[in-house]
């Protein structure tokens, strides 16, 4: 046997090379994105598209700060700050002040990723961190919703209202479907709901756009099919049967899966593979979970939404999920109580 041509090859684990790589899957989910986001700034304006790249030069601004400098071309390389910007964007209302819109990407990165460790690390969505930050520091123009404009280059007074002050008068506030469905008993067509021409955050009225994209994600292989399958069978069972006692103040299962967050929330936010369980059934208690805290927020909360904080309270569960449903180790028995 020679050294140039040898027939037994030793090489440390991994064994299997995987042709996935972070900078190829967050690749992925920008082109799994993209019609979503592009119908967004379509629908709501050049105010939305302001609002996108505020909140992703203000998550890369800050993940570049705070970054050894040995380590900024891999990190920033990888896109993974402006993903977060992205994703914490499509989330928001299109008339959002452009400082607040800037506050919210640096702490979805500050406080939801590097904080933690960097990438891989973080425990919470880093950009539903973000989102939870701005609802609860700033709660009116969190939830002040604005419908289609009428001219593509139109941009809300509020958008350019002046850090801490009162921005000039806007245009009046539209409630969102799941707002009228809550608060006025009225339901929302589901044509409506699945092509996005309704009011809401900037990147989730479009159900049916987010469902392709999420489909392009499941075959890809980029998330676990587990985890949004877990939570629409979840939310659409439970509301089945809420709505079987009373079909008008109750959602549907079709208008509580196409309506406010559910789209974005189960197939861009819950499977993220950092903040989400490693098992098979740890991903479907982790998505029965999401599914039943959506639905009792909704329709028992104070607010219409509750995607976001469903997915934050299974993230902290990951771990003890993880624990929980690890596999017993080969050739070992079950440990004793």
């Amino acid at each position: 046997m020679s050294e140039q041509d040898p027939r037994l090859l030793l090489q440390p684990a991994p064994l299997l090379q995987q042709g996935m790589t972070t900078p190829q899957a967050m690749k992925d989910v920008w082109i799994a994105l993209a019609p979503a986001t592009l119908f967004g700034i379509w629908h709501f304006g050049i105010s939305s598209l302001l609002v996108i790249i505020t909140t992703i030069i203000g998550a890369m601004i800050t993940e570049w700060a705070f970054t050894p400098p040995e380590k900024r071309g891999h990190v920033m390389g990888d896109w993974s700050g402006a993903l977060t910007g992205l994703l914490l964007a499509l989330t928001l209302p299109p008339g959002l002040p452009l400082w607040m819109a800037f506050l919210g990407g640096a702490v979805s990165t500050g406080l939801g990723k590097v904080m933690w460790g960097g990438l891989g690390n973080n425990i919470f969505n880093p950009a539903l961190v973000g989102r939870a930050f701005l609802l609860a520091t700033f709660p009116i123009v969190m939830t002040t919703w604005h419908g289609s404009v009428d001219s593509f280059f139109t941009i809300h007074p509020s958008n350019l209202a002046m850090p801490l002050m009162q921005s000039a008068t806007d245009a009046v506030s539209q409630a969102t479907p799941l707002g009228l469905l809550k608060f006025q008993q009225s339901a929302t067509a589901t044509g409506s709901l699945l092509l996005g021409t309704t009011t809401g955050s900037l990147g989730e009225t479009s159900a049916l756009l987010l469902l392709l994209g999420g489909i392009f994600l499941i075959l890809r292989r980029d998330i676990d099919w587990r985890i949004p399958v877990a939570i629409f069978i979840t939310a659409a069972l439970f509301s089945a049967i809420i709505n079987s006692f009373d079909a008008v103040k109750y959602p549907s299962p079709l208008f509580t899966l196409f309506s406010g967050g559910m789209m974005l929330g189960a197939l861009f936010m819950a499977p993220d593979p950092v903040t989400s369980p490693l098992t098979p059934r740890g991903a479907i208690i982790f998505g029965v979970g999401i599914g039943l805290l959506v639905v009792l927020i909704r329709v028992w909360g104070g607010l219409p939404e509750g995607v976001m904080y469903a997915i934050l309270l299974m993230n902290a569960a990951t771990p003890l999920i993880d624990r929980a449903t690890q596999p017993r180790v080969f050739g070992r028995g079950r440990p004793r109580e």
